[in-house]
């Protein structure tokens, strides 16, 4: 079974036969968390890298990259039995904009965050595919913890 999430949304599945997908990364960044032991495995499409709305934060945690993160990480351990130090952390996303005049430079924002989120929970990032100008769909294979990414160029 495929699970997709989208924007601002997570999940966990220790369903072996399934996998989580999201689509479309460009300046947004995905966390992908497996523990192979546990073949369990968990995804986060983060938007934003700090809270920029309460209500939005507290609704949707996953939207930004300093709650969505532990909140990931924390739901792996304490409800998946899982523990920290074996998981295998990937990062992906965080396109820079096409837009040459972009002063927000959310894609970097965001690495930068989810960098410093994981530093804090004394993890570390085992892969990363990250920048450029593509788009990016990834699917997590919940029984081997495999990673396939699909990539596109973002036009104008």
């Amino acid at each position: 079974m495929e699970i997709v999430i989208g924007i601002g949304e997570y999940t966990i599945s220790n369903n072996v036969q399934g996998s989580i997908k999201t689509y479309a990364l460009a300046s947004c960044v995905a966390l992908t968390a497996y523990n192979p032991s546990r073949k369990v495995g968990g995804m986060i499409h983060i938007a934003l890298p700090y809270i920029t709305d309460v209500k939005l934060s507290k609704a949707r945690p996953g939207y930004f990259a300093t709650t969505g993160v532990p909140l990931l990480i924390n739901k792996l351990c304490n409800e998946f039995g899982c523990v920290k130090g074996e998981l295998i952390i990937n990062m992906y996303g965080g396109a820079e904009s096409i837009n040459k005049r972009d002063v927000f430079n959310i894609g970097k924002r965001n690495i930068v965050a989810v960098k410093d989120v994981l530093t804090s929970l004394n993890l570390k990032i085992n892969h990363a595919e990250v920048g450029g100008i593509v788009s990016r769909t990834i699917q997590l294979d919940i029984s081997s913890g495999r990673v396939e990414i699909f990539t596109q160029p973002i036009r104008i």
